[in-house]
C-alpha cells in the first residue's frame, strides 16, 4: 500500500524502513517503523544495514517522544504474527488506563473503531510526526498529507 500510495497511515520513507502511525491509537503516537528487506530476524540482516536500521529506529522513536510527549516508550519486535521486521513504539502515560505491558490488552479493546483516529486527528498526528523526524534524520519520501 506504501508503495500505490494507498497507505493513509504512512508518515515517511527513510533508508532502512517506512514510518507509519497506528491504526488504532489506545496508546496515542503509536507508530511502526517497517524494514523495507523481507527478513525475520535481526541476525539475518547484513551489519552496515542492520546497524542503519537499529539508528533509524531509534530516531524513530525519538521523533515519537518529541510529537506525542509521553511519559516512557515501550519497544517491541516481535514477529510471532508477521514474520517480518517491524518495531512497535508505544508512547506510554501514568494516565493510561491500561497498565502493564500493552500486548497484556485484551484485543477487542486494542483494535476498537473508538480508538481509530479520525481523518482530522490522524493528519495531525502524521504532520507533527513528520516535523519531528526532519529533525533528526534524512527523509526519502513522505507521506501524503498535510
Amino acid at each position: 500500500m506504501i508503495k500505490d500510495e494507498t497507505n493513509p497511515y504512512f508518515v515517511a520513507e527513510l533508508e532502512t524502513g517506512y514510518v507509519v502511525i497506528g491504526d488504532h491509537q489506545l496508546f496515542h503516537g503509536y507508530t511502526l517503523f517497517l524494514c523495507k528487506q523481507h527478513k525475520t530476524e535481526l541476525h539475518f540482516l547484513d551489519e552496515d544495514f542492520k546497524n542503519k536500521f537499529l539508528i533509524e529506529m531509534s530516531k524513530v522513536s525519538e521523533a515519537v517522544y518529541n510529537a506525542f510527549h509521553p511519559d516512557k516508550l515501550n519497544y517491541e519486535l516481535l514477529g510471532n504474527g508477521d514474520s517480518h521486521l517491524h518495531w512497535h513504539i508505544f508512547p506510554r502515560r501514568e494516565s493510561d488506563k491500561v497498565k502493564g505491558p500493552v500486548w497484556w490488552t485484551d484485543t477487542a479493546i486494542m483494535d476498537s473503531d473508538d480508538v481509530r483516529p479520525s481523518d482530522e486527528e490522524l493528519e495531525s498526528m502524521k504532520s507533527r510526526l513528520f516535523i519531528e523526524l526532519e529533525k533528526l534524520t534524512p527523509i526519502v519520501t513522505r507521506g501524503n498529507f498535510t
